[in-house]
């Protein structure tokens, strides 16, 4: 089976919806299907079976920016890979984002999944909503990443989606290599944060609890965005600011940190991140809001506190820091949690759709 997976945002760019994309597609390949990876590059290709159909550019969206590709020579691009890769099966991600997945689902003459990542509010949906009703009617089947998802989805689109949450590449944060570290760095204890540098993010709660943490720890700060600048002016001693890492570093940090803290305050469908943490073997204290609640228990597989209080982020910090007893429970917990949003059953799930739909569009299966 030939496979085309479609991501509207940048590929170069660090991001949920890019990481599971790449993820998935080497899942897939992993399980003999032919999986092709297309969207947005901002240079070369990240790697292998990733085909680019141009530069992206940065426009505002859901509180953030969102890296997109919708110029002509784009949607040119998209409509001749297509044409020459032949796919049985498009799996089109936030299908309805313009660039390539909409133009993908525009073409109508492939059998589509779509996978809906947002929550919150999307303000086409309801500007637009009886054109976007139109075009997701053109889905085949649609998934949607989380209960907060799918809602979205259901209310202004119609339709019924199925929650099929993200998955987490165990192996590569349980076995990623030793972060090689100067030796009085090496033994200090550690607070990593990871994300863009943007209010909902709860950077700057997470700046304010360190400040009143009072323990020996470095605060490690990975990512960048348009608050970088105030942020690193007005930050306690004791932060490092790593700004952007690569994927391997990624893995490294996660495994080498004493806590992994996601202190967002809104915006979040789904905690991967936390995933990512917890397969790492590293406890994780988050704020206490509905994408992180679909992922971690609380005092199970993480310590949650209220959003936007630095007060109770700085004593959940303390909490794992000061109680090793505690911290060895939510890694053992979070381990198995982990393992329980393996991206390979997210991938048998999806191969098994993508018969699914074939069957009932009337292509031959080619798995």
């Amino acid at each position: 089976m030939r496979v085309v997976l479609i991501c509207p945002y940048s590929l170069s760019r660090p991001g949920g919806v890019q990481g599971q994309v790449l993820g998935l597609a080497r899942t897939l390949r992993e399980r003999g299907l032919a999986a092709t990876v297309l969207g947005p590059c901002d240079g070369p290709p990240p790697e292998p079976g990733v085909i680019s159909v141009g530069r992206s550019v940065p426009l505002a969206a859901n509180g953030s920016v969102a890296p997109l590709a919708l110029d002509p020579p784009a949607i040119r691009r998209t409509l001749e890979v297509l044409a020459a890769e032949q796919p049985d099966v498009l799996h089109l991600h936030e299908p309805l984002v313009p660039g390539p997945a909409l133009t993908a689902l525009l073409a109508g003459n492939v059998p589509a999944v779509g996978t809906f990542h947002a929550s919150g509010r999307v303000p086409a949906y309801v500007w637009l909503r009886p054109a976007v009703r139109a075009v997701a009617r053109r889905i085949g089947l649609r998934t949607a990443v989380s209960p907060e998802a799918r809602a979205l989805a259901e209310r202004w689109l119609g339709g019924a989606c199925q929650v099929l949450p993200n998955g987490v590449e165990v192996e590569r944060f349980a076995k990623a290599g030793e972060l090689h570290l100067p030796p009085g760095d090496a033994e200090r204890r550690a607070i990593l944060f990871v994300g863009r540098h943007e209010p909902r993010k709860g950077l700057d709660v997470l700046l304010e609890a360190f400040r009143q943490l009072d323990r020996d720890a470095v605060l490690w700060v990975a990512g960048e965005g348009p608050n970088t600048s105030a942020l690193t002016a007005t930050a306690p001693p004791g932060v490092e600011w790593l700004g952007r890492i690569s994927d391997q570093e990624l893995a490294q940090r996660l495994r080498a940190a004493t806590v992994f803290c996601a202190p967002s305050l809104h915006g979040e469908s789904f905690g991967v991140i936390l995933l990512e943490a917890m397969a790492a073997g590293t406890p994780v204290v988050a704020s206490d809001i509905s994408g992180y609640r679909d992922v971690a228990r609380q005092d199970k597989e993480a310590v949650l506190v209220p959003g936007g209080d630095a007060v109770a982020l700085a004593a959940g910090l303390r909490r794992v820091l000061d109680d090793a007893t505690l911290a060895g429970r939510l890694v053992e917990a979070g381990t198995a949690r982990a393992a329980s949003f393996s991206m390979e059953r997210l991938a048998a799930r999806y191969a098994d759709l993508y018969e699914s739909l074939l069957a009932r569009s009337g292509s031959p299966s080619l798995s």
